[in-house]
């Protein structure tokens, strides 16, 4: 209440008018501090009914975000503009790997220096970020739209796309009789000599092995190793060299990428062998983000269904349901980032004693 009111109280209702006057005063004034102390966890777990609207309004007041992110910029570019169109906040973007990313942030919240909102890279990244209590759980409507199975069992994050493994093949070179229906026809003898994988995959190694149960896993790899396989930086380049016909199957190619060569080039195709799997893509939002509001806004934005529609507009896999796709239409299993974080050295070297010589694995940029 102002000094007005408070004095007409106090000429109406006397002292005691006066006294219920500054107290309703203070209990306002005491409910607008708590709502300006509102923490983050508060502000992005709220479900009441004007949610929506008071997100859309603080977020503006805000007026920025500012966002980590692996994705190239020829594709969040698309994103973050349209987001800036929509509603009038700034977007700051730092693109770097995931892995320089994760060092940044860990650096700036040791420093108690807080500038990340939002962070958006890949699953095992994300989740070294969220094991440095870096994370905070978030609430969307946009949740019911992804399968639950795509999320980790902690939630402090969520998916935004999937990278599905497939194979790649000449249509060319390999007739449609021939080309492989599982993981056992790659070591027919006819394909000895012209099969290629990407040399970084050690999660996806590791995750089909688990899918064919250890043992045999271990087995059928051993197999393969014989079959002479070359190695190849980068799943675009195994694609192309598919299409080009240097190689005629690459085993471990993204289906996005085969797509888009093929959308060009009608030499190349792609098939998914069972187990398949896929490596999630996700977004977080900072425990201690200074844009709470825009972080959170952002967050939902490109889990709605009108962000995964420019997802799937970059040729991309987008997690939601909501958003029909071609890609994803076969079954498959995500692969559990606790295979990089915690059995990292296991895998690597099994990796690169049958298919690298026992050199160090080296990870792939993010494309």
């Amino acid at each position: 209440m102002n000094g007005k009111l408070e004095t007409r109280f106090f000429l109406q209702y006397g002292v005691y008018g006066f006294l219920i006057a500054l107290l309703i005063g203070s209990l306002i004034t005491a409910c607008q501090k708590g709502e300006e102390k509102k923490t983050n966890r508060e502000i992005y777990l709220y479900e009441g009914a004007d949610r929506d609207q008071k997100l859309v309004t603080n977020a503006k007041q805000e007026g920025v975000v500012n966002l980590y992110t692996s994705m190239q910029e020829r594709d969040s570019g698309p994103i973050t503009s349209a987001f800036e169109k929509k509603y009038g906040i700034k977007v700051n973007l730092w693109r770097a790997s995931p892995e320089k990313i994760v060092q940044r942030a860990v650096i700036e919240f040791k420093a108690d220096k807080h500038e990340v909102d939002v962070l958006e890279m890949n699953g095992p990244e994300l989740e070294m970020i969220y094991r440095e209590n870096l994370l905070e759980q978030f609430y969307s409507p946009a949740f019911k739209d992804i399968p639950p199975a795509a999320f980790p069992k902690h939630k402090y994050y969520a998916p935004d796309r999937i990278n599905l493994f497939v194979i790649a093949y000449n249509t060319k070179l390999v007739k449609p009789g021939d080309v492989p229906n599982s993981y056992e026809d790659l070591l027919k003898p006819k394909w000895k000599g012209k099969l290629a994988m990407e040399p970084s995959d050690v999660d996806w190694f590791a995750a089909v092995i688990k899918g064919m149960g250890e043992q045999q896993g271990l087995d059928y790899f051993k197999k393969l190793a014989a079959m002479q396989v070359s190695m190849r930086q980068g799943h675009t380049i195994i694609a192309e060299i598919a299409a080009s016909g240097e190689i005629l199957i690459a085993l471990n190619a993204y289906n996005h990428a085969v797509e888009k060569l093929k959308q060009k080039d009608a030499t190349v195709d792609w098939k998914p062998l069972e187990p398949a799997f896929g490596r999630v893509g996700g977004i977080g939002v900072a425990r201690n983000a200074p844009h709470p509001h825009a972080a959170l806004l952002f967050t939902e934005y490109v889990i709605s269904k009108e962000g995964q529609e420019l997802i799937k507009a970059r040729g991309r896999v987008p997690a939601s349901l909501a958003v029909d796709s071609p890609l994803n239409k076969f079954k498959y299993e995500l692969i559990d980032p606790v295979i990089v974080l915690d059995e990292w050295d296991k895998w690597a070297k099994l990796w690169s004693d049958l298919f690298l010589g026992g050199k160090a694995v080296k990870k792939e940029e993010e494309k």
